[in-house]
């Protein structure tokens, strides 16, 4: 329909004019005489009126409804943390481009082009579009169909196609296409085709006339053969083709006709050929020559309802007959005659007759089939038809409509492919039925549009088709639609006494007063195209007595009959032979039959036959003169058949008919008695006559009551009530409105085409008053009841007549285009009509509390009538009558009014001009919306639940209606519409408890309409939901979450179960199977419709092939192949059908439609909010609104709502430019510490995006990071806080995340995630990278560096970045190892302990984490029995809580405390805690950091150092103890700290007196090399291990646990000594460890002394056994041997310096560095000495605690002197001499060298002797000998010594 102007009334023309059907009526004119003077007979003026005027179609009355193309969608993409769909799509993309072959229909797609993304841009944005994405509601309602919505409110009134002039079933034309003889085709053949009944045996249609001429005579000039085109109601098995062959009479002594029917082939000689020709052009009678019945149909097709065929008989349609492609046969494969098929061309259907009957005499049609004949010959020939079926007439009627293109609603429900949204245009995702196109594809890919017979598209049918008229039109019951008037005449038999050549000549004549007058032109012709003519000839009975005729005559009728018309028969009798010139017919009698008394009998008639004509023929007395063949008796038979909507047979009509005309023609007595008991009489009628003449009779009715007296008035009032009860009960369905009254309104009544006063203010006073009278409480009579149920159509009849009133004032004044002004009722009828509406609405409101379906009735009518009326009359009257109506029925009344009150305001919402109407006030907005909202809000806050959802769906079609309207596509109609239905938004905010007691379902649809309306409101407009209150604000956000969640894309896997909630209303009917929850509850029967069509998409075969592409499992029994089958596998097994399995039961089409409307759904909601959360933040920023503005909460809710649902792609596109304006606008209220859970929740997420693998997802997450870290810089000047937050939420992520695999050898390694989760950490400080990164997300390159309004510089600074970046990937990387090593936990404790400390250090910004991971430590180490280390991690954790409490001043300690606690665990820095405290971060930090809490741990620490018999440690530990008990006088305590002091410093006396020196471990360096190692490869560490593990210890230990690691072809070897090994020259394929003793350093100790070390010499003083330095000594010779002796052995001290000092959190530290130092042979030697010196002064010095305490000191100087002096000793002081004193060596020596070793022998000596005095004090008896020895042994030592060294016993 033309859109020219914005209301959809198409600019003032308003009505349609639909003109009547000319095709096969059109020469019927009516009597010229009487065409002139109908004048003197109103009701045939009325009559003609009523069948040739057009009809007159209002076509604002149904709804006019132009819908936007539908929005196609793209594939929304959901991305996972594992997948890449977008760089799939892309791949699968460009491959497809480079296969172009496959065309796109091939592909199934639903969205044009499968998966192209943005290959078209989106409609909107052709308008500059500032939304996101596309609106949410298109994706909801997806399928919205606007009719198919109308449909569903009830009492809806359904627009019907005009009655079709031919009731239609099916429509067939025939063409005959040749007939050929074997013996050849020599004389013209003439034939009949009719429609024929064979079991019935009766005509049902008119006779169609064909000729057959021989080749070489016809005239070139006829190239078209006419078709009879014949009309039928259901296919039956008995309707046949009766087909009737003549040829010109035989000749007697000619060729006779049995030449065609002879056993042996002939063939006509060329004498005989000339002798036919010459007899057929002198012959022009013509005999019967052949017949034969063709079925039209098998006996096995039902009547179905498009009248389909069965397949083998000549209409078998290829679909079934309710498809759409309606005029495609399949070629038949067989005919149900004996006929061959010939060949088959697009639509029709060739048929070839060979069992033609011959017939030897004159018959009549009744006797073809009487089996007492005897059998007819067959004709050696062929007759050719081709026989088509064509779409029904009233489809061409309907669907011209302007443009000519079909429009949806025509087809007739039979050939309705129901909705047909699958066949149409393949290009989008769903279609709008309403907005078909004007074409269809048939299969055979002409573009036809359905037969139609429109000039322009398709010249179907010509002129000089012929259409047969159908008998059954006046026996149907249905109202006569066009003027027929005629005559069939059927001449039967006519019996004589002698044999003649019988015909007949009829004509009809108009008087018999000139018998040689000329009779009418009446008979119509028997060639197309020629005028009626004065008489018809019946055949020739040739030589019979009895001569049968089966001719049909057709002759039409004057309108008026006066007595004296009637018809005349003559008789003729011709001779056969030719003689001297042509034979020429002899009259042989007459026949005469008056019309008025025989025309409407149906019985047959016998005349007498006379055998000369008399003037006045006719009467009575002339009768006596004539004279008569055969004794007067009657022995013409014939049979009339009156077809005539102009004479009625009902004779009760006929009088009020004449009656009428009295009345109209004053020439009754005034007040017309006669005219009321006709006017009565008419109840009496019967219904198929009052039918057929419905039209005349209401529009004579409705006359009289707009212009009759009120007698008259009333008593046609009533007959017209009384009528149209009869006729609606006739109806099918007793609810609907009977489509024939529906017709009469909708296109007959024309209100007398304003030849008089309208109709509406008579109607109306009539019915008002009878309303009246009813109200007062009179009894009316049960006509009332009547009355209402037939409401509908006095109500329509009202309206029409006021529009087409208001359509004729202003039809001349009208400038072009410009729509009609409203209507201003004049105030007498509008108050009537007031008083009407009052009553009829009391009525409803009483009668519905009956609950009678009436009164729900009667309230759609009323409702309609307002509908109707705002399109005619001044909208502010109308909106009286609604308010009239709203008083009724105000405010939450009983559920069934609230019900029909809420289908009123559905019914006049659906008003075209809706969005236009005025307000009751000129200053007011649309006053139906507002009173809809209103409403609507009250339903919602109902307890009736199936009224909530329906309200619900109220609003949401309505706004659909709008979004889809093309007539408000403007952004500024769409802004007028918003603004119209916001104050919704605002009632919902003020009682939201209304809204949270809505079902899912309903909040979904509320949801919906909040968006569509937030989506095209103006900012100032959206201000006024904000400004109200911070509560108020905070709800409307609430309302955001909730679309957020209710509109989540969950995949279809989470298998939803079928009810969404448990309080899902009970629906009226049954409720449709639930395919999904989130898409609007429309979709549902949309889907379950579709999947009963059993998809076929357009473009293909019957099943095309694309099944086989879509699906090649389709046909598995598993799954169903349509939606009941899938119900009932549900229902077997008994469980709910939940959503899932419907999905899976759909054809794979339509179940990717609903996840592509799904997907698009979900993305289209969270991008509209995210609009509005931008608008917010925009809004916020200006403080124009009312919000928590310390905290935002709107904000950060929302965002993290955001965060943590599924998105798809095209949202996390969009979400980074909003996160980076709203964190500008808002930064330092969005990073302060109100904040923290939200930058939390944020910075999780934005790592959790950080681990996706698609690149998009990936890129926009380091944005989101780089932006967190901006706003750290700007508003905390440091990222200390951030990188606390970000590492807490790395650790949460990492619990979330998987970030090891399993290899196939069964070994774990880092997985995608965490290598992808590494490289994005790693962009974030990446400097270079970041520009580009910002661009492609949107965002200026200057996004991180520019400076906020409001500060001063620029802070930002790449080092701190990658610091911050650093840190994070080294929490990544502990967790990683952490995780790693899963498998070897248990094997590998160190490996384990190791991963927990770098646990606790990559978290130790965070305090909480780091002590959790520590304390993990700890419970390693205790499981390990590794005390000292255990002991450690409690003093470290100790020290974090310290420092957070001396940092926060509110502990007992000071900074000295911590520097004490420092020395014993120096892990416990002070850098890490001064950040800690800063970083406070909600749910972590310095909260739980107490006093008792760091008390608890020293306490711990305590325990395990005593363990570890480390008690000097305890002591420090007990020290700061003590002052938290003083500060809080905890005197008990305080003495069990001191009782544990006194304990622990005598355990240390006690070590140190032990004359075995203590150690408290023993100390390894082991080596690891070798590929196996992984990261220990080539590097040194320093084990601790307790005291007791040897050096075999440890190696069996080590191997044990790196033989797991080795595989087949690596083996592990130890290397035995502790040389240094270079790397690059082991073997490869083995690996090695070495380990070797070693000792600790003390701190003060020189170490190039060359003095061999004894332990015991450190043991003295009370120091901490704090080591970090350790050597060992390897002996070597230069000279290569192995072995040598004292002057040859070298000595090389390694020292090694470890990370960190033992004891430390882990039992074994990395070697920082090795040096080593060489020692010569002498300097070996003197060290010797030296160290032997020194052991035995130290032991002699050492002051002593008490005197008491000889003992010890005895025992250790024996062990010394035993070892220094005894004789049997030689090898130390002596060999020393031997070697170096002696002979050549000492020459070798440097005399310094010389020197340093004599004096230290010298010392030596004299050490001795000392010791041995001192020795000599302490001893008692029992040791005499020892002290003797001891003696002897210096002695001869001195002697020995002196051969060296003269110069000793000077000394001694």
């Amino acid at each position: 329909m033309d859109n020219s102007n914005s209301n959809g009334s198409s600019g003032g023309q308003r009505f349609r004019k639909i003109p009547r059907h000319s095709q096969s009526l059109s020469h019927l004119k009516l009597d010229p005489l009487v065409d002139e003077n109908l004048e003197q007979w109103p009701h045939l003026n009325e009559l003609v009126q009523c069948y040739r005027t057009d009809w007159v179609k209002d076509e604002n009355k149904y709804g006019h409804y132009e819908s936007i193309s539908p929005v196609s969608f793209q594939n929304q993409i959901f991305e996972g943390p594992d997948t890449d769909l977008e760089t799939e799509m892309h791949l699968a993309n460009s491959r497809r481009n480079k296969a172009e072959e496959t065309t796109d229909d091939d592909i199934p797609s639903t969205s044009g082009r499968q998966f192209v993304e943005a290959a078209f841009p989106d409609s909107s944005n052709s308008v500059v579009s500032k939304h996101f994405g596309e609106s949410p509601l298109p994706a909801y309602e997806p399928a919205f169909d606007w009719d198919n919505e109308r449909s569903m409110i009830f009492g809806q009134r359904i627009p019907d196609t005009p009655l079709p002039q031919y009731d239609s079933g099916l429509k067939i034309s025939v063409k005959v296409l040749s007939l050929s003889f074997q013996a050849g085709l020599a004389e013209p053949f003439y034939g009949t085709i009719c429609i024929y009944n064979k079991e019935r045996r009766e005509k049902l249609s008119e006779d169609f006339y064909f000729s057959v001429v021989p080749t070489d005579t016809q005239d070139a000039k006829i190239s078209h053969d006419p078709r009879g085109i014949f009309y039928l109601d259901a296919p039956s098995s008995s309707i046949c083709l009766l087909i009737q062959l003549e040829k010109p009479a035989t000749e007697e002594g000619g060729v006779t006709a049995s030449v065609y029917s002879r056993k042996e082939p002939v063939h006509l000689s060329e004498r005989e050929k000339q002798k036919l020709q010459v007899w057929s052009r002198i012959m022009p009678y013509k005999e019967s020559f052949a017949w034969t019945i063709v079925p039209l149909f098998d006996n096995s097709i039902a009547a179905t309802s498009g009248g389909a065929a069965s397949p083998s008989s000549p209409l078998a349609p290829s679909v079934s007959g309710s498809s759409s492609h309606d005029g495609v046969f399949e070629p038949v494969a067989k005919i149900t005659l004996d006929g061959k098929l010939g060949y088959s061309s697009g639509s029709s259907v060739v048929v070839e007759i060979s069992n033609l009957n011959k017939v030897k005499e004159s018959y009549t049609e009744d006797s073809l089939q009487d089996p007492k004949r005897k059998v007819h010959k067959p004709v050696k020939g062929v007759l050719r038809l081709e026989i088509e079926k064509h779409q029904t007439a009233h489809a061409e009627l309907e669907n011209l409509s302007e443009t000519g293109s079909i429009t949806n609603d025509s087809i007739d429900l039979g050939d309705r492919v129901a909705d047909s949204a699958f066949t149409k245009s393949p290009s989008n995702g769903f279609d709008d039925p309403q907005t078909s196109g004007s074409k269809w594809n048939i299969f055979d890919g002409k573009e036809t549009s359905g037969n139609i017979s429109n000039a322009r598209e398709n010249p179907d049918f010509t002129a000089d088709d012929f259409q047969a008229f159908d008998f059954r039109t006046t026996t149907r019951n249905e109202p006569f639609l066009q003027l027929f008037h005629c005559l069939y005449v059927y001449p039967l038999t006519v019996s004589l006494s002698r044999k003649r050549n019988l015909f007949i000549r009829v004509e009809l004549r108009k008087d018999d007063v000139d018998v040689r007058r000329q009779p009418l032109e009446a008979m119509h012709p028997r060639e197309p195209g020629t005028s009626l003519q004065k008489w018809a000839h019946t055949q020739v009975a040739a030589g019979t007595r009895v001569a049968c005729y089966h001719d049909e005559i057709k002759l039409s009728l004057p309108a008026i009959w006066t007595p004296s018309h009637h018809l005349l028969f003559t008789f003729f009798h011709v001779d056969l032979q030719t003689k001297l010139e042509a034979p020429k017919p002899v009259v042989i009698g007459y026949a005469v039959l008056p019309l008025s008394t025989h025309a409407q009998l149906r019985s047959e008639i016998s005349l007498p036959i006379m055998r000369e004509l008399v003037p006045h023929y006719l009467q009575e007395m002339g009768k006596e003169r004539l004279d008569y063949l055969e004794d007067g008796k009657n022995v013409f038979r014939l049979r009339l058949r009156l077809c005539s909507s102009l004479y009625p047979i009902n004779e009760r009509i006929r009088d009020f008919f004449i009656e009428y005309d009295r009345h109209t023609l004053r020439t009754s007595p005034p007040w017309g008695s006669e005219l009321l008991e006709a006017i009565n009489s008419l109840k009496n009628v019967d219904s198929t006559a009052l039918l057929q003449f419905l039209h005349p009779i209401l529009n004579m009715l409705l006359h009289l009551i707009g212009s009759g007296g009120e007698t008259l008035q009333v008593a046609a009032f009533r007959a017209m009530v009384n009528i149209l009860t009869r006729v609606q009960q006739e109806s099918v369905d007793d609810t609907e409105r009977n489509r024939f009254l529906v017709n009469y309104v909708d296109y007959a009544f024309d209100d007398f085409g304003g030849r008089q006063p309208p109709v509406y203010p008579g109607l109306s006073t009539v019915w008002g008053s009878l309303a009246r009278s009813k109200a007062k409480g009179y009894r009316v009579g049960p006509v009332y009841d009547d009355v209402l149920a037939m409401a509908w159509f006095f109500l329509e009849l009202i309206v029409k007549s006021m529009a087409l009133e208001q359509a004729r004032l202003f039809y001349h004044s009208l400038p072009l285009g410009e729509d009609v002004p409203p209507m201003q009722l004049k105030e007498g009828v509008f108050r009537c009509i007031m008083q009407l509406y009052d009553c009829l609405l009391t009525e409803v409101h009483e009668r519905c509390k009956k609950g009678l379906s009436l009164a729900k009735r009667l309230n759609s009518s009323l409702a309609f009538f307002c509908y109707d009326l705002l399109s005619i009359i001044e909208p502010r009257q109308v909106f009286e009558l609604v308010s009239l109506y709203l008083d009724k029925f105000s405010g939450v009344c009983q559920s069934v009014l609230h019900d029909c009150k809420l289908t009123f305001l559905q019914i006049i919402c659906d008003h075209d001009l809706f969005v236009e109407m005025p307000g009751r006030d000129p200053s007011d907005r649309n006053y139906l919306a507002s009173v809809l909202i209103q409403e609507l809000f009250l339903t919602w806050d109902h307890d009736e639940l199936s009224q909530r959802s329906k309200a619900a769906r109220i609003l949401v079609v309505l706004l659909c209606k709008h979004e889809f309207d093309a007539r408000y596509q403007k952004p500024e109609d769409k802004l007028y519409i918003a603004q119209l239905y916001f104050p919704l938004v605002g009632q919902i905010l003020d009682e939201m408890p209304v809204f949270y007691n809505l079902n899912a379902v309903e909040k979904r649809e509320v949801l919906i309409v909040i968006l569509q309306i937030m989506r095209n409101l103006d900012d100032t407009s959206l201000v006024k939901a904000w400004q109200q209150s911070i509560a108020r604000t905070r709800l409307f956000f609430k309302l955001m979450e909730e679309c957020l969640v209710l509109f989540e894309h969950r995949k279809p896997a989470d298998g939803i179960l079928m009810g969404s909630s448990s309080r899902s209303p009970v629906g009226d009917g049954p409720a449709s199977p639930k395919y999904s929850d989130r898409l609007s509850p429309a979709i549902n029967n949309y889907l379950s419709e579709a999947s009963r069509q059993e998809v076929r998409p357009q473009g293909t075969p019957d099943n095309g092939y694309l099944w086989q592409r879509v699906n090649s499992q389709l046909s598995s029994p598993s799954q169903p192949y349509s939606l009941r089958e899938a119900l009932a596998q549900a229902q077997s097994s008994r469980i709910g059908a939940s959503a899932q399995a419907l999905r899976e039961s759909l054809h794979p089409i339509l179940r990717q439609k609903l996840e592509l409307w799904e997907e698009n759904l979900s993305a289209a909601v969270s991008l509209q909010v995210l609009e509005i959360t931008e608008k917010f933040s925009m809004m916020a920023a200006s403080h124009s609104i009312a919000t928590d503005y310390g905290k935002l909460d709107c904000l950060t809710a929302i965002f993290t709502s955001f965060f943590s649902r599924n998105q798809p792609l095209s949202f996390w596109k969009a979400l980074f430019p909003v996160f980076n304006n709203v964190f500008d606008l808002h930064g330092a209220t969005l990073m302060a510490r109100e904040n923290d859970r939200f930058l939390k929740q944020v910075a999780f997420h934005l790592l959790r995006l950080a681990v996706f693998r698609n690149e998009s997802v990936k890129k926009r997450a380091v944005i989101g990071l780089q932006i967190l870290v901006r706003s750290a810089f700007y508003y905390f000047m440091q990222t200390a806080r951030l990188r606390v937050m970000l590492t807490i939420t790395l650790s949460e992520l990492m619990s979330d995340v998987q970030v090891t695999q399993m290899k196939s050898d069964g070994m774990l390694e880092e997985s995608g995630e965490a290598k992808r989760l590494r490289k994005s950490l790693e962009e974030v400080a990446d400097e270079l990278k970041t520009p580009d990164l910002l661009r492609e997300c949107g965002l200026p390159e200057s996004a991180l560096v520019a400076v906020p309004k409001k500060l001063a510089e620029n802070r930002w600074s790449w080092s701190e970045v990658k610091y911050l970046s650093d840190c994070l990937i080294l929490a990544l990387d502990a967790s990683l190892e952490h995780a790693l090593l899963g498998s070897v936990m248990t094997v590998d404790r160190y490996a384990a302990a190791e991963s927990f400390y770098k646990l606790a250090m990559a978290f130790a910004p965070v305090p909480d984490l780091h002590i959790m991971w520590l304390l993990h430590l700890c419970d390693a180490h205790q499981e390990m029995q590794s005390w000292a280390e255990a002991a450690q991690c409690a003093v470290a954790v100790a020290g974090v809580v310290m420092q957070a409490l001396v940092a926060r001043n509110d502990g007992v300690w000071s900074k000295d405390h911590v520097i004490s606690l420092r020395k014993i665990c120096p892990m416990v820095s002070s850098e890490i805690t001064a950040e800690a405290s800063a970083a406070e971060v909600e749910g972590y930090g310095s909260s739980k950091l107490t006093v008792d809490s760091a008390v608890k741990y020293l306490q711990l620490a305590n325990r395990l150092f005593s363990q570890a018999e480390l008690f000097h440690f305890c002591a420090n530990i007990l020290e700061l103890v003590i002052p938290v008990h003083k500060s809080r006088r905890a005197y008990g305590q305080l003495a069990k700290c001191h009782t544990m002091l006194t304990d622990i410093y005598e355990s240390i006396l006690e070590q140190e007196s032990s004359p075995i020196p203590f150690t408290d471990a023993t100390y390894y360096r082991v080596g690891f090399y070798g590929e196996r190692f992984g990261k220990l490869d080539r590097k040194e560490y320093v084990y601790r291990e307790p005291r007791d593990v040897r050096l075999g210890d440890i190696m069996e230990k080590l191997s044990h646990i790196y033989e797991s690691r080795m595989d087949d072809n690596h083996t592990l070897h130890i290397i035995p000594d502790s040389r240094q090994v270079k790397a690059d020259e082991l073997q490869p394929g083995v690996c090695y460890l070495q380990i070797t003793a070693v000792d600790p350093v003390m701190e003060d100790e020189d170490l190039g002394s060359r003095r061999e070390r004894i332990f015991s010499l450190s043991t003295g003083t009370v120091r901490a056994r704090v080591f970090d330095r350790f050597l060992f000594d390897t002996p070597f010779t230069k000279n290569g041997k192995t072995q040598g002796g004292l002057e040859d052995q070298w000595k090389r001290r390694t020292v090694l310096q470890t990370e960190g000092s033992f004891p430390a959190l882990v039992n074994r530290l990395l070697v920082m560095k090795s040096e080593s130092l060489e020692f010569s042979p002498v300097e070996n030697a003197i060290g010797m000495i030296e160290t032997r010196t020194a052991a035995l002064r130290n032991e002699l010095e050492e002051p002593r605690s008490s005197e008491g305490d000889q003992l010890p000191r005895l025992q250790s100087l024996q062990r010394i002197l035993q070892g220094s002096v005894a004789v049997q000793v030689n090898s130390g002081v002596l060999s020393v001499c031997t070697a170096f004193l002696s002979g050549e060596p000492a020459t070798r020596l440097r005399s310094q060298e010389l020197q340093q070793l004599i004096a230290a022998l010298l010392e030596f000596m004299a050490v001795c002797k000392r010791a041995i005095r001192v020795h000599f004090r302490l001893i008692g008896e029992e040791d005499q000998d020892f002290h003797t020895q001891l003696v002897n042994g210096f002695q001869s030592l001195t002697a020995e010594l002196s051969h060296y060294i003269p110069a000793i016993l000077a000394e001694l």
